[in-house]
């Protein structure tokens, strides 16, 4: 890279020689998969094959962002996080899974949906891609049309929060799921740039 030249990442995946589904997930699968780099040769890597997921920096109009707090079994920890989920309904566009996930987990509809940006959450090991968009504009979902939450959604407690004071929160170490630092940094960051 020369003195001047956009900071871009480069796509430019490597041929697969061989791959395979070495196990078949509840949620996802682990791949194996044979591909060759100019300099370092033929490599294997097996990873997580993901469908990819979403989440939702919802906002109110005083700039309080929900969170969500969630049980996660492999870390063995209640996170708060953003309101997420996987794209798991074939064909749904990345947006119309954050609508669902935001009903589904918080009860709210949104007016308008801006995309924030998307990452990817752990790339040395898993496929996915993280879509992150902001939802304004919110209203409650009637009683009748909520969604009954179970497994670790069950009693899943809410809360609003100023974005200043979850953006303090993150930069104290206090909270630390990826998705929502990545999240809330870019909401915090679009606010601050207008």
């Amino acid at each position: 890279m020369t003195a001047g030249e956009a900071l871009v990442d480069r796509r430019d995946p490597a041929p697969v020689q061989r791959g395979e589904i070495v196990h078949h997930g509840i949620v996802w699968d682990v791949a194996k998969e044979s591909f060759s780099l100019p300099l370092a040769g033929e490599l294997t890597r097996e990873f997580v094959a993901h469908p990819g997921a979403v989440a939702v920096v919802a906002l109110d109009e005083d700039d309080r962002v929900l969170l969500i707090q969630q049980y996660r079994h492999p870390i063995g920890t209640y996170e708060w996080e953003l309101p997420a989920g996987l794209l798991d309904v074939p064909e749904e566009p990345p947006v119309e899974c954050a609508r669902r996930e935001l009903l589904e987990e918080a009860d709210l509809r949104a007016r308008t949906w801006e995309p924030l940006g998307h990452h990817h959450s752990s790339p040395g090991g898993s496929s996915e891609v993280l879509h992150v968009y902001l939802a304004r504009g919110l209203s409650e979902v009637p009683a009748a049309e909520r969604h009954e939450r179970d497994g670790e959604e069950a009693g899943m407690p809410t809360r609003w929060v100023p974005l200043e004071e979850v953006v303090d929160a993150i930069m104290a170490g206090a909270i630390h799921n990826g998705t929502l630092i990545v999240g809330i940094l870019m909401a915090a960051e679009q606010r601050r740039r207008g």
